[in-house]
């Protein structure tokens, strides 16, 4: 298991590639939704496909960094337990 512990950041942000930041999260899911409507037209698998990346969103904007945040924090109140 990776040690978080020495982190800087809490921010799980702070240690993604551009291509997985949130902005490229939400583009890519927007043009995933529009993409469909314009080349299929077909109303119920857009909106299939909006909900899966409203779940994807939920997840990897809300949730992961909310899990990523409280691990951290809890690795390093370990290590300073530790230390002491």
């Amino acid at each position: 298991m990776t040690d978080f512990s020495n982190l800087e950041s809490s921010n799980i942000w702070d240690y993604k590639p551009v291509w997985c930041q949130p902005w490229s999260i939400l583009l890519t899911g927007i043009i995933l939704s529009v993409a469909s409507w314009l080349t299929l037209h077909i109303m119920w698998i857009t909106v299939i496909i909006s909900i899966l990346v409203g779940i994807w969103w939920v997840y990897f904007l809300l949730l992961y960094p909310r899990m990523f945040k409280e691990y951290v924090e809890s690795q390093k109140k370990i290590s300073n337990y530790c230390d002491n």
